[in-house]
């Protein structure tokens, strides 16, 4: 792609994504939503695979719908209410219409179907911007209209996200499509307490976004995108390979590496609003992400591809990918864990 084009889509990306944050007009907001869209579809589609058109083309239709979605609700909310505030959507009819549209924007359950697939059909930068950048706006929103939205609503689009993000990547093989329920999975848990406690959701963002950000750059720096190679990951960079089951855990929310952090603050937030069965089933549902992070670590680590040479040539060639966003990302997930108290000061 040329480097002037890709700037200034880059630069509509951020545009696009600030305009939202900036916004508290209904229209304004879903302008922003639209620029965010239509600067990142190119992204997508400039493999020219078959494949890639194809996810470009379902995300495309996916996020327009929801974009019509918002504004419709938004319109039939300003014809009842008068009003175009975002903080005043207090209809709840169009309140559940626009929680409805951000969920299927951003891969929530019921709504999650399209996200493996568009996943899949990306290289793994672009699947990065997807999985990280791309959910930004819409969770800004979301923490704006959660406080007027019934609970139980959100309950429901959290414990069926962490269930079905659980379940769905018991059985894949591709690492993407894994990367993709593991994503459901972590917008499952900031659903669950943004009505009680929004400065959690933006903590469980936050780290989800930098977990994400370690693992793609993991597997982009070992040129890996199924299991069975990333069982010869460690010809290629031994380092690395021992690194990245920690990355994963992390990921998965084992202590003591960051993924901790966010869980462990949302189930004591939950015990203390006197929701304990919500609880123990989004526990119980974390334990099914964990079994393919497992899943993952040992055919990183413990198992050897047949195909593998005895020759130390593969890891004796210097990488020439900036390893820096790696280095930074992989740091913030192993390591700060003993800075949440501090953490959770700043923020509350």
């Amino acid at each position: 792609m040329n480097p002037y084009v890709l700037v200034i889509l880059l630069y509509s990306l951020g545009l696009g994504t600030t305009m939202t944050f900036a916004s508290s007009h209904w229209l304004l907001a879903w302008m922003g939503l639209e620029i965010n869209t239509l600067a990142i579809t190119p992204l997508m589609a400039q493999q020219h695979h078959p494949r890639a058109v194809e996810a470009t083309t379902k995300y495309f239709l996916i996020q327009a719908t929801a974009a019509a979605m918002i504004l419709f609700a938004s319109t039939t909310n300003a014809w009842l209410m008068g009003e175009w505030n975002i903080n005043n959507v207090s209809n709840p009819i169009t309140n559940m219409m626009i929680i409805s549209a951000l969920a299927l924007k951003i891969g929530l359950a019921p709504a999650h179907f399209w996200l493996p697939e568009v996943l899949q059909g990306l290289n793994l930068l672009t699947g990065l911007i997807l999985s990280t950048w791309q959910k930004l706006a819409p969770f800004a929103l979301i923490i704006q209209v959660s406080q007027n939205t019934n609970p139980t609503l959100l309950t429901l689009l959290g414990l069926m996200s962490t269930l079905v993000g659980g379940w769905g990547g018991l059985n894949q093989t591709q690492l993407r499509k894994i990367l993709a329920y593991s994503s459901i999975a972590h917008m499952g848990w900031m659903m669950i307490i943004i009505h009680y406690a929004p400065q959690l959701t933006l903590i469980a963002l936050i780290t989800y976004i930098f977990m994400t950000s370690a693992a793609f750059l993991t597997l982009k720096t070992l040129n890996t995108t199924k299991i069975n190679t990333l069982s010869m990951a460690w010809s290629k960079n031994p380092v690395l390979a021992s690194i990245t089951p920690l990355t994963l855990l992390s990921l998965g929310g084992l202590p003591p590496m960051t993924g901790f952090a966010p869980k462990w603050l949302i189930i004591q937030e939950l015990a203390k609003q006197d929701l304990p069965v919500t609880a123990t089933i989004m526990v119980l549902t974390a334990l099914l992400s964990l079994y393919f992070y497992l899943r993952l670590c040992y055919t990183a680590t413990l198992t050897i591809n047949p195909n593998t040479t005895n020759a130390t040539t593969p890891w004796r060639l210097k990488t020439t990918q900036n390893l820096l966003p790696l280095t930074m990302t992989i740091i913030i997930t192993l390591g700060l864990l003993p800075m949440t108290p501090t953490i959770l000061t700043l923020t509350t």
